[in-house]
């Protein structure tokens, strides 16, 4: 089923959405919001720019953008995945707890903040490009991947990474030498453990975006975790 996005507000829209057959298209996008929020059972691909909260509360949907998407793309989403073939905004994957979000180029400011995870779920991001500032601030569980292969000789990671993270593994992959991390946090080069834990998102995301994986060399990712007999020690004065 065919959805035309043109003149309609985003509850026109998501109602088309919900009352559609289980796999659908929505072509001409500009900036609704909320789409496929809360959505289950359904894959959706996209033609042109959701708007904020792409995905929020997503239950097991899928959702392919054939393009770049705005802010807070899978917005506390539960399970589900969402494939950006472009670049997202700021916050994607806002207090995320569950599911899996790929994109295939850059991401802004906050990517992962508050993400979560409990027992059996684990959220993931993979960022194929760079991401700007805040990366994972307050992370509290899951796994966030940047690869940074579109660089364009900027930095991989903006400003202020990993503030409050007290939880989850950040893997960056390339020379991080220019990035200044908080005292609260440690850096480690990948082992094969490591590596073996986001191997497989790592596969999706070639798959997705056409990558030849060999080119991703397991030993050339750096693992960040939080301190974790007691992360916001240091964040204090009296201890």
């Amino acid at each position: 089923m065919v959805i035309d996005a043109k003149n309609k507000q985003f509850n026109e829209l998501n109602r088309d959405i919900w009352l559609s057959n289980t796999e659908g298209k929505i072509v001409n996008c500009l900036g609704q919001r909320f789409i496929a929020a809360g959505l289950k059972d359904k894959s959706i691909e996209i033609e042109g720019t959701p708007g904020n909260a792409l995905g929020a509360y997503l239950n097991g949907a899928s959702i392919f953008v054939n393009g770049n998407a705005q802010d807070a793309v899978g917005d506390t989403m539960n399970e589900g995945t969402i494939v950006i073939h472009g670049n997202v905004g700021d916050a994607a994957g806002y207090a995320m707890r569950g599911g899996e979000i790929y994109v295939a180029g850059n991401a802004g400011y906050r990517v992962g903040i508050h993400m979560k995870e409990y027992k059996e779920k684990k959220p993931v991001i993979v960022i194929g490009g760079r991401v700007g500032s805040f990366l994972g601030e307050y992370l509290a569980g899951g796994r966030i991947v940047v690869l940074g292969t579109n660089r364009d000789d900027k930095p991989l990671v903006g400003s202020f990474p990993c503030a409050g993270m007290h939880g989850g593994k950040i893997f960056l992959y390339g020379d991080i030498s220019a990035i200044i991390f908080p005292s609260h946090v440690h850096t480690k080069v990948a082992t094969t453990t490591d590596w073996k834990e986001i191997e497989p998102y790592v596969t999706r995301f070639c798959e997705f975006f056409g990558f030849d994986k060999n080119r991703f060399i397991p030993d050339n990712f750096t693992v960040v975790t939080p301190d974790g007999a007691n992360p916001y020690k240091q964040l204090y004065v009296a201890n």
